[in-house]
């Protein structure tokens, strides 16, 4: 099983044990922390991440290439390099190490142009939204900035009895008061997200 696969197999399963208690509507959930941002984030590159490659003095082996779904990149005189998970910088310091075996000092500049990002950190939002989706995080991101992206909720989300799954912390689970944000215009409902959280959002009864 892959990497990815297996990542997607423990998530859904911590969905699962999310929706046991009652059925996925947040009651008896702490509401979520208003502030979660992470001043020392770095993004890290992801499958599906396009990456531009600049060698100084060196154009035929400058290009942008996409990062493959086994987060390898191939570049001129370089084959099957490691980029998932890494920094740009770190990134580009290991392409001209590869690269000094061919040129004298190579100088290397990495830029993601394209951004997924690793499956571990991308936003999850699945139920009742408008469209359902994978996002990838964005330093500062809040709730607000993910419902503008999946288009809202239905007219059949239980907004205010949705779920926020934080992976990052174990998969512990908040209320968080989405129709106050999204129908209400309430800001006092709007919170930081964190890199991998699961938003899950119910169908209401009524």
């Amino acid at each position: 099983m892959s990497v990815a696969a297996q990542f997607r197999h423990h998530m859904f399963a911590r969905l699962g044990a999310a929706c046991l208690p009652g059925c996925g509507t947040g009651i008896g959930y702490p509401p979520a922390p208003t502030s979660a941002a992470t001043p020392d984030y770095r993004y890290v590159i992801g499958p599906g991440d396009q990456v531009s490659i600049i060698v100084w003095r060196n154009p035929e082996l400058s290009l942008a290439v996409p990062v493959r779904p086994d987060g390898l990149i191939t570049t001129p005189l370089v084959e099957d390099l490691p980029a998932a998970g890494k920094d740009p910088t770190t990134l580009a310091r290991d392409i001209e190490k590869a690269l000094s075996k061919y040129i004298r000092d190579p100088v290397v500049t990495v830029i993601v142009t394209n951004f997924v990002g690793p499956y571990s950190e991308q936003i999850r939002v699945i139920g009742e939204a408008g469209k359902p989706q994978t996002l990838p995080y964005r330093q500062n991101m809040t709730l607000l900035d993910v419902m503008i992206a999946v288009g809202g909720l239905t007219d059949f989300a239980d907004g205010n009895a949705s779920v926020l799954l934080r992976t990052s912390e174990g998969g512990k689970q908040y209320t968080v008061r989405l129709k106050d944000l999204v129908k209400r215009g309430d800001v006092t409902a709007n919170v930081d997200v964190k890199p991998g959280d699961v938003l899950i959002i119910p169908q209401s009864w009524f």
